[in-house]
């Protein structure tokens, strides 16, 4: 089709693809161009379509994602008051990218906005099950502080171990729901599967990673703070508040 567009003659050429990989087609077509297409003087082309489309959204996702960690770290250190245990928890993050990275090039999925809507559900769904292993560590941890006595690393070690094990099932029922529910996807074939395969797959990949570091890492990393915080004598103080407010209650 040929017409008229800001002041130049232009002509279009259609091409439909197979496959969603839009900017893989424009980067090799674009190379074989500069090989070995000669466009007279005055005469240029460029890419729009879905190409151009794809090229908007990921701009918006350069803004998106530094936007999403920002506010997922602000909301940690809300909850827990420390900059220590929000960094924590950002770590699940990383752990689940690279589960949904792995799946990614195990499907051979390339980065789409599809694929970028599905890590950053995998990003809020890592670090919800991350929260909630640290509250219950620090409910845990607190139990045996209002018990009084001196506490040593046994008892931090006790601790940690009981809350972790407390989360143990809550956790791996929600990797089995969220993996029940979305492993079918990876094998539909069906209307819009095409763009529902490529968010799915990182939450199936990301979720096995994430819910290893969880369960395993998360505990490891909050024993070795509050075992630095018992050498400072932090964990002293914090039991002494513990038990005030049982006595003030008790009083009441």
């Amino acid at each position: 089709m040929i017409r008229d567009e800001d002041g130049a003659l232009t002509g279009y050429v259609y091409v439909d693809l197979k496959d969603t990989n839009y900017g893989g087609f424009v980067a090799q077509a674009t190379k074989r161009f500069s090989q070995q297409l000669k466009l007279p003087a005055n005469y240029s082309f460029q890419w729009s379509g879905e190409y151009e489309f794809e090229l908007r959204a990921k701009e918006r996702l350069k803004l998106i994602l530094p936007i999403v960690f920002f506010v997922i770290f602000v909301l940690l250190y809300l909850v827990f008051h420390s900059v220590a245990e929000a960094l924590l928890l950002i770590f699940p993050i990383i752990y689940a990218l690279t589960g949904g990275l792995l799946l990614q090039w195990f499907l051979g999925y390339n980065f789409s906005v599809a694929v970028w809507v599905g890590y950053i559900a995998l990003f809020g769904i890592a670090v919800e099950t991350g929260v909630v292993m640290v509250v219950y560590l620090h409910e845990a941890l607190d139990e045996r502080l209002r018990s009084g006595g001196a506490i040593t690393n046994e008892d931090l070690e006790a601790a940690v171990i009981h809350g972790a094990v407390q989360r143990l099932r809550p956790k791996l029922m929600t990797v089995a729901a969220v993996l029940a529910s979305l492993v079918p996807i990876l094998w539909a074939s069906g209307i819009a599967s095409d763009v529902m395969k490529p968010i799915a797959a990182p939450i199936v990949g990301g979720m096995i990673t994430s819910t290893i570091h969880v369960l395993i890492l998360v505990p490891v990393f909050f024993l070795a703070m509050k075992e630095r915080a018992l050498r400072r004598g932090d964990l002293t103080t914090e039991a002494g508040v513990a038990e005030i407010e049982v006595v003030l209650t008790e009083n009441t």
